[in-house]
């Protein structure tokens, strides 16, 4: 058994990922953190959980403790946090996934510039935690930077045309919609019921943190620079995120080299169910799974080809994400406690 902790389990995405690591036969959970709930129950915050998983909310000031009863360790902490645990673990064995942006850049100052946040832990060993795209890199790694939800659902999308170099790289738009779970559990009055129920609207145009990441990882893929627009919405449902991704294609590609590029991806992947062209994925589709659903359309009038993308944000965006790494870092097969049906309706 390979023991486990979790940083920050009280948010949407630190319960979620409970529910999944509870099922995991090769996990066992040794510890869990709250600040602001330390010595309740995670069961009396989640009664769902009830009976399920009562383990006792720790403090994080014994994370050194913590570190060394952990073969590895989650954290779901908002930005600007995590990096003080990795500080503080740097010495350990312990093997750190975080599920927050600290650990997503390879170049500091793009955080830094993006998140107004200094950087305290320039020179971690970290990969991005994409698993379909640097799957080789997160075997070994001592830090995993899991993707962003937004930033699952775009790239996925995007690789295969950006990494076969079919599209122009930097005719990218992206509009996506998520549930109101990835804004977190903290009270906001912009996701207060009267406000958000009945609603539909768009935030942090031009601006969102999730741009530069969705940039980064693809200009790993086509080895170009990559500059996109990304616009993010919020629905009024709980959690889900459609992505609506558009780019120009390159003179003398044809539609079925668009076809095969996707295939030859992602026709393996156990996670990534292609609907094919003309299709259209819906986030019902994908709810409380580990799945990516894609579907692409190509519009012959423009010259543009549409590719829609659907996850559940918490699972494929954050927790299972997360457990999908974890797997493939300690050797399991990547589907153990992911292999679920969605959940319908």
């Amino acid at each position: 058994m390979v023991k486990v902790s979790v940083i920050g389990a009280t948010g949407y995405a630190g319960a979620e990922l409970l529910s999944i690591l509870i099922r995991h036969p090769q996990a066992k959970i040794a510890h869990i953190t709250s600040e602001s709930h330390t010595g309740k129950k995670i069961s009396e915050l989640y009664p769902h959980l009830r009976g399920i998983c009562d383990l006792t909310l720790e403090s994080l000031s014994d994370i050194e403790n913590i570190g060394k009863d952990s073969d590895f360790i989650f954290i779901a902490l908002p930005h600007g946090h995590a990096m003080d645990v990795g500080i503080k673990l740097e010495k350990f064995p312990v093997r750190i996934i975080d599920l927050g942006a600290d650990y997503r850049f390879s170049d500091v100052s793009v955080y830094e510039k993006w998140y107004n946040v200094p950087h305290k832990h320039k020179d971690a060993k970290r990969v991005y935690g994409l698993a379909e795209i640097y799957r080789n890199e997160i075997r070994d790694a001592k830090i995993i930077g899991n993707a962003g939800c937004f930033t699952t659902a775009s790239i996925l999308a995007l690789a295969p045309l950006v990494k076969h170099h079919l599209i122009d790289a930097n005719s990218i738009i992206v509009d996506a919609a998520s549930g109101v779970s990835g804004a977190g559990r903290g009270l906001k009055l912009g996701n207060h019921f009267p406000e958000l129920y009945d609603n539909f609207k768009a935030y942090n145009v031009a601006h969102h943190r999730h741009t530069p990441e969705i940039e980064q990882a693809l200009k790993d893929l086509g080895g170009e620079e990559t500059i996109i627009n990304f616009t993010p919405h919020l629905v009024p449902m709980s959690r889900g995120i459609l992505a609506t991704c558009y780019a120009n294609i390159k003179e003398n590609i044809s539609d079925d080299m668009i076809d095969a590029a996707f295939q030859k991806m992602y026709g393996a992947e156990k996670f990534i169910r292609l609907l094919g062209r003309n299709s259209y994925p819906e986030t019902k589709f994908v709810r409380g799974s580990n799945f990516c659903d894609l579907g692409w359309h190509i519009d012959e009038r423009t010259r543009r080809v549409i590719i829609l993308s659907a996850i559940d944000n918490l699972v494929k965006g954050a927790a299972g994400q997360a457990v999908q790494n974890f797997n493939i870092a300690a050797g399991f097969y990547e589907n153990i406690a992911l292999d679920v049906v969605p959940m319908y309706p």
